[in-house]
């Protein structure tokens, strides 16, 4: 978090794309909340990161204000209140895009979804949440793959989150042709590497090591 703010710090452009990339929908959904239009919302969302860069706010971030998160939510909110007030803001398509979101997805993601019209800072945050942990399973599919273990992993996914509905050990060690314990030791592997890969993203949107398990509880409060 800290390292996207800083250009002279080695990885700070990946640092922050990243963070960019974890956070757009949340805040895009945010927008889309207060009543703008999907063209609308996109802009706002666009040029709220395209100022964020300009003005290098992000050098502003210290570990004592507060989470990065939040932090992102109160600069929208300063940033939509002033765009409100400002008759000439820029029209669809003549700001700087730095970054390449598909908006069409974004949009269908957020109609896919319940909105919550009495909070929607709730509904940022567990759009925050969401979004952080089908990161980390793209990671994992992604590792998988690499390892050619793409069928293992939709067959065992759904063990991470305890899916009721998903077949026995027995079943899929039948369908794999593994033995059952092969497929129990799978599974407690793939657990074990969501939680590692989990841990390493929340880790990228705290300052201090010790705050990474109080926003995991949050992130956890939020998706129940």
């Amino acid at each position: 978090m800290l390292a996207a703010g800083h250009d002279s710090v080695p990885g700070a452009q990946a640092a922050l794309e990243k963070l960019c990339r974890t956070y757009w929908f949340p805040l895009y959904a945010f927008a889309r909340r207060q009543g703008n239009s999907p063209e609308d919302a996109q802009d706002l969302t666009q040029d709220f990161f395209s100022r964020l860069l300009e003005k290098n706010y992000l050098a502003t971030v210290h570990p004592d204000r507060g989470k990065f998160r939040t932090f992102l939510l109160k600069s929208l909110k300063n940033f939509l209140v002033n765009e409100w007030k400002r008759a000439g803001r820029l029209k669809r398509g003549g700001g700087v895009e730095f970054l390449s979101i598909d908006t069409n997805e974004a949009e269908e993601l957020y109609a896919a979804e319940v909105p919550d019209k009495f909070n929607p800072d709730a509904e940022y945050e567990t759009q925050w949440a969401v979004t952080l942990i089908e990161q980390v399973l793209t990671t994992l599919r992604q590792e998988f793959d690499a390892a050619d273990k793409g069928r293992l992993f939709e067959e065992l996914k759904g063990f991470i989150w305890g899916d009721k509905t998903i077949a026995s050990y027995a079943a899929i060690a039948g369908q794999l042709n593994l033995t059952e314990g092969t497929v129990k030791v799978a599974v407690h592997r793939l657990r074990r590497r969501f939680r590692e890969l989990l841990r390493a993203e929340v880790a990228n949107t705290v300052a201090r090591p010790e705050e990474i398990d109080v926003e995991l509880r949050h992130l956890i409060s939020v998706l129940r």
